[in-house]
């Protein structure tokens, strides 16, 4: 079921603490294997002018003599914080903090208190279990583990095994929340609302029944670097609010990433695979940022079991630049740009970045570079353009309709095949309107039909209304006896216009291999030329027949 826009998972508790306590371990093995070359963990660092507090669940005295060193410590976290004042750091000695221990819930954290387990195992034998009711000022009547003021949490695990249950609730205060573990709550790992502006790193994040973590109302905050495993939502991210959400790892939930209301979350440099469901879901009237041409998003979202990325908002268009995803798991409204290069310099056609895999003196790399420059094509986030790699029929759609602008010349229809929240839908209708592109007899456009070289150039030269006297000219080509019949009259003409690019031969066409992403920027390039919206470039594979 869902609440105010998030996810309440219903499953039952299932293992034991010991058993979940062997499955987190696990999957922070797991974990450490895919981050690898992530930034290494940082130990949160106790001012030397803070006080230190002792607590021990097994050898503590909640007296007003312990708590001075490790040896005589206090018993409770409880009795441990109405001790603390500003700038005094708890210490946690590992073992289980529960009402049986002697625990009062939830635990309220004062501001300027750091509470600290064992970070460089994120908790791991440290672990709080337990709730209490605590009414919210955003958000009515919670049971919450812990309420985390202007503090910071460090190195503990912590269960909310209550109904409705959330670990750590964040109510308009700023804390930092890092290297901690985060396990079978009924509700959320970490709950965000009011004006909370967290710092929320380095944390796992597994099995929690409902969300890793909750933002809504006008929440912001950074949550980097966490891993997100087997939850309901990986995050819930709702209200008005805004976070940063950058280098996590979002796996194997039911959805990685739910965004919901008005919420425009900045999501950079996330891996965010094989979830459930979805990877990302926007919805209601969600906008979230995933890259612009100045800072790409750089989000690797691929192999989720249904989309990469569900655009399920009501009037919205997702911008999606410098990422990885699967273009035939994007559902919605998404302009979907891979990566870009720098503008050219001093009016030349090739970018100041190029690709890693356009080195120079690659036949088309002016092309390339110069289409790049205006987001025309684009490559991707591992700085690859992939020159070689296929086309579909509906890339092909959305390139011609960026570079041209073409002018609607027809009324547009409806394919069997191209669903109004397809990706591209925007950009066929463009191109079937302006006669660049057409359907086939059945009614579908098959968009992802890999586009063959004749094909993109029968839809150039139509959809510039280029015509030749007569198609003698295509006795230049070594294999003109292959040019299809219905293709004669528009490959002679865009022969004429020099339109047609053929690497390595000049003189062989092979009009019915598919088109390379290389062939196309190429062929694009020069249509802009023939239009006069771009120079020449020189080269020895423009067919100049006459």
């Amino acid at each position: 079921m869902k609440y105010s826009g998030f996810h309440i998972s219903t499953l039952s508790l299932g293992a034991s603490l010991t058993a979940l306590l062997v499955i987190a371990s696990s999957s922070m093995l797991l974990t450490s294997q895919v981050n690898a070359g992530s930034p290494p963990t940082v130990i949160a660092q106790i001012p030397a002018s803070a006080t230190v507090i002792y607590v021990n669940p097994v050898i503590g005295q909640d007296s007003s003599s312990a708590g001075i060193t490790p040896e005589a410590p206090y018993k409770t976290i409880t009795f441990a914080l109405s001790q603390a004042k500003s700038n005094t750091v708890i210490k946690l000695a590992p073992g289980t903090y529960t009402k049986d221990t002697g625990e009062t819930f939830p635990l309220l954290l004062k501001l300027g208190v750091i509470l600290v387990g064992n970070e460089s195992i994120k908790g791991q034998g440290t672990v709080i279990i337990g709730g209490g009711h605590y009414i919210s000022r955003t958000f009515a009547r919670q049971d919450i583990t812990i309420l985390a003021e202007n503090t910071t949490i460090a190195g503990i695990t912590v269960t909310n095994p209550n109904q409705r249950g959330t670990a750590v609730w964040v109510e308009s205060s700023s804390p930092t929340i890092k290297n901690n573990t985060f396990t079978d709550s009924i509700r959320d790992g970490v709950f965000v609302t009011g004006t909370g502006n967290p710092k929320i790193e380095n944390n796992l994040f597994i099995k929690n029944r409902g969300n890793g973590i909750s933002i809504t109302k006008y929440a912001q905050g950074e949550i980097r670097n966490n891993s997100f495993e087997d939850t309901g939502f990986g995050l819930a991210i709702g209200g008005s609010s805004t976070p940063l959400v950058e280098g996590n790892q979002i796996l194997q939930n039911q959805d990685g990433i739910f965004i919901s209301e008005s919420a425009k979350p900045i999501l950079r440099k996330n891996v965010i695979q094989n979830n459930r469901r979805d990877g990302i879901v926007a919805t209601i009237d969600a906008l979230p940022n995933l890259g612009t041409n100045d800072n790409p998003g750089s989000n690797l979202i691929r192999n989720n079991t249904r989309y990469d990325l569900n655009n399920s908002t009501k009037v919205n268009r997702i911008v999606a630049i410098g990422n990885d995803f699967d273009q035939k798991r994007i559902f919605g409204a998404v302009d979907f740009v891979a990566a870009t290069v720098n503008p050219p310099t001093g009016g030349g056609t090739t970018g100041s970045t190029g690709f890693q895999d356009v080195p120079t003196g690659y036949w088309a790399k002016a092309y390339i570079e110069a289409l790049a420059s205006q987001n025309i094509i684009a490559g991707f986030p591992d700085g690859t353009f992939k020159p070689n790699d296929p086309v579909t029929r509906a890339q092909f759609a959305t390139i011609i309709t960026k570079a041209l602008a073409p002018p609607s010349r027809r009324t547009a229809i409806r394919f069997n095949d191209v669903n109004s929240n397809f990706w591209a839908y925007g950009a066929i209708q463009s191109a079937y309107q302006s006669q660049f592109v057409a359907g086939y007899p059945d009614g579908t456009f098959k968009p992802q039909q890999q586009i063959p070289r004749v094909q993109a150039l029968v839809a150039l030269a139509n959809g510039l209304n280029l015509t030749a006297n007569n198609e003698s000219i295509l006795s230049f080509y070594t294999d003109a006896a292959q040019i299809p019949n219905y293709a004669m009259g528009s490959v002679a003409a865009a022969t004429v216009r020099q339109l047609v690019v053929n690497y390595p031969t000049v003189k062989l066409l092979d009009p019915n291999r598919e088109a390379t992403r290389a062939e196309i920027a190429a062929f694009v390039y020069q249509a802009l030329v023939t239009i006069g919206r771009a120079q020449p470039t020189p080269s020895p594979y423009v067919v100049t027949a006459q």
